[in-house]
């Protein structure tokens, strides 16, 4: 059998908390006679000096930006945005997305909207998927949008669950979003003996594809 692991979303936390949100967990498949394919989860958004690097990198946040930023993974997703103008009401950048940078901070009350997902039609259909989340403004409210492909709206929108979306930040005192969970899509030639999980299974073009919205395994 092979196992089938759908990453958790990461973790938000309050605005300006001093403590970045947690990055997303991994999605993996493994099993005999394959090497393990690995999604990594994406970068926790930035609080304060503080910002989370993984699959796609988290937003830079008020004093973060000028030192730091959250970082992609090479062939994974882009890095986040940074944080340009640290001065009231210190607006932060988006996060970035599998097929984007995170927009940087436009001024210190606008802050960055989150790249953009990539857009997959292994189910036979295109659909995009992990979308960075909007950046927040730490002492006022906020108007930009999440990346096409789940990533939250600010204030605090949370990213859509089994798109890999990035959540959005929020204003001081306010809970930022939450990521969405991830998803596994896999396509065969041959129909599986038996799953476990309940993946979504559908047979496009003569296809069979299974879809892992929860960790599970699949058998040959």
């Amino acid at each position: 059998a092979y196992t089938v692991s759908v990453g958790s979303g990461g973790t938000a936390n309050t605005g300006y908390s001093g403590t970045q949100g947690q990055n997303g967990t991994n999605s993996f498949i493994s099993g005999p006679g394959i090497t393990t394919v690995t999604s990594l989860g994406g970068g926790g958004g930035g609080s304060y000096n503080s910002v989370g690097s993984g699959g796609s990198g988290g937003g830079a946040s008020y004093s973060s930006g000028q030192v730091s930023y959250g970082l992609g993974t090479a062939n994974q997703g882009y890095d986040g945005g940074q944080d340009l103008f640290d001065n009231p009401p210190y607006a932060a950048g988006g996060g970035g997305g599998a097929g984007q940078v995170g927009q940087n901070a436009q001024s210190n009350s606008v802050s960055g909207n989150g790249g953009n997902g990539v857009a997959v039609a292994i189910t036979g259909s295109s659909v995009t998927y992990a979308g960075g989340g909007a950046g927040g403004v730490y002492g006022a409210g906020s108007n930009a949008t999440g990346g096409a492909g789940g990533g939250g709206n600010a204030q605090g929108g949370n990213g859509t669950a089994n798109t890999g979306g990035g959540g959005a930040g929020a204003a001081v005192g306010n809970m930022a979003g939450n990521g969405g969970k991830g998803v596994v899509i896999l396509r065969t030639t041959v129909a599986a003996a038996s799953t476990t999980g309940s993946p979504v299974v559908t047979t496009p073009s003569g296809f069979y594809v299974y879809k892992f919205n929860n960790t599970g395994s699949i058998t040959f």
